[in-house]
């Protein structure tokens, strides 16, 4: 049992190191061996762990899927009505803090890498895809009167809509404050989804 917990602590100590080195060298800074000296560990032990490049980064991408779906989780539960958990699961998405812009840089350098790779673009567009099935349900839970495909629709602007925010943010925070990121989104909800009637 002990040793099954110091390979657990390892994987933890790693993922934070590919986190930490994806979102401050951006992807030509991943390399085993900068995990490696950001983790304090040998590049052995990295890759006992993740055989190439492209496994740590389906594992940034996959830890990113997994914190944005918990706080998305929380965000929807604590809601008092659907229009609030529509707002606030999409606010919870945006770079709003130092962390989330973190976040922002590990997802834009992922994307990057996914472009011209074929198994990470499909993680990719699983993950994305799962975001706006999420949304396209609290847009109809907002809106029942809508269609199915309007309901997707609205998802897919909306998801458009933070997605560009986080990317432009991470490069430019001074230019999209977390005040202007809120705005615009607040904006797009407005215009997209008036009340019914």
């Amino acid at each position: 049992m002990p040793r099954r917990r110091d390979v657990d602590a390892q994987r933890r100590t790693l993922s934070t190191a590919v986190w930490a080195v994806l979102a401050r060298e951006g992807l030509p800074g991943l390399t085993l061996r900068a995990v490696a000296v950001e983790a304090g560990c040998t590049t052995g032990l990295v890759l006992h762990t993740f055989t190439d490049k492209r496994a740590l980064l389906r594992h940034a991408r996959d830890l990113l899927h997994e914190r944005t779906g918990v706080r998305a989780d929380a965000a929807a539960g604590g809601a008092q009505n659907p229009t609030t958990a529509l707002r606030d699961v999409l606010r919870q998405a945006l770079s709003l803090t130092d962390g989330k812009r973190e976040e922002a840089r590990v997802w834009v350098g992922f994307l990057a890498a996914a472009l011209p790779d074929e198994d990470l673009r499909a993680v990719h567009v699983a993950h994305n895809r799962s975001f706006v099935e999420r949304v396209a349900d609290l847009v109809g839970a907002c809106r029942p009167d809508l269609a199915p495909a309007a309901r997707r629709n609205a998802a897919v602007t909306l998801v458009a809509q933070v997605e560009g925010l986080n990317a432009l943010a991470a490069a430019d925070p001074e230019t999209y404050t977390p005040h202007r990121q809120r705005t615009a989104l607040d904006r797009v909800l407005a215009t997209l989804l008036p009340p019914a009637g």
